[in-house]
């Protein structure tokens, strides 16, 4: 069975790559917390805070904006104690502004899914990569992404951290073609464009 080498290593990683990865995710609070998630990554692995996010997900309340947003000096110092998340100040700062422009959005009846997913047309970009070379960082879309939300309020939202977030959400199905999860993801939607 071929898979996208990045995910080889050890059985977490396969199996987040061959169960979650590249599913089209629509639930906002699942979004939200997928966000911040790989916003905690920004410079590290993914497999770093995958290993940590059931940690991340007692932590921050299963990523609730509301509780999230309440969060205190206490709540803040218990967090930066806590082992088990990333400990980085300006990162668990970024997690409760991100948790409050949430709740603005939602507050001037803006679904944070179709936000998202507004990016893509509403149905994921299918892709034909054939070797992680082909892969960008980056792209047109994941700039744009990146400057609405900046221009939300949210933080940890550049466009390489946006273009993780698509891929893992399933907005471009970037397994490759060699992959046996790039046919069953594909399967999920119909192809509306390639980019």
């Amino acid at each position: 069975m071929q898979r996208c080498p990045w995910c080889e290593g050890f059985e977490l990683y396969r199996t987040y790559h061959d169960t979650e990865w590249g599913v089209p995710l629509r639930d906002k609070r699942a979004l939200f917390e997928l966000l911040n998630l790989e916003g905690a990554q920004a410079g590290l692995s993914w497999s770093t805070v995958l290993k940590k996010r059931d940690s991340y997900r007692i932590a921050f309340d299963h990523f609730d904006p509301e509780k999230i947003a309440r969060y205190d000096d206490a709540k803040v110092a218990a967090l930066l104690a806590n082992p088990g998340i990333v400990r980085n100040r300006l990162k668990v700062a970024a997690t409760i502004g991100n948790a409050k422009a949430y709740l603005a959005m939602e507050a001037r009846g803006q679904d944070f899914s179709q936000f998202v997913w507004q990016f893509v047309g509403g149905q994921p970009l299918q892709h034909q990569r054939r070797t992680l070379a082909d892969v960008p960082a980056k792209t047109e879309t994941s700039d744009a992404m990146s400057k609405a939300l900046l221009k939300e309020g949210f933080k940890f939202v550049g466009s390489t951290i946006c273009y993780a977030f698509m891929q893992a959400s399933g907005m471009v199905n970037d397994h490759l073609v060699s992959c046996h999860r790039h046919a069953a993801v594909t399967a999920l939607h119909a192809p509306l464009q390639k980019r």
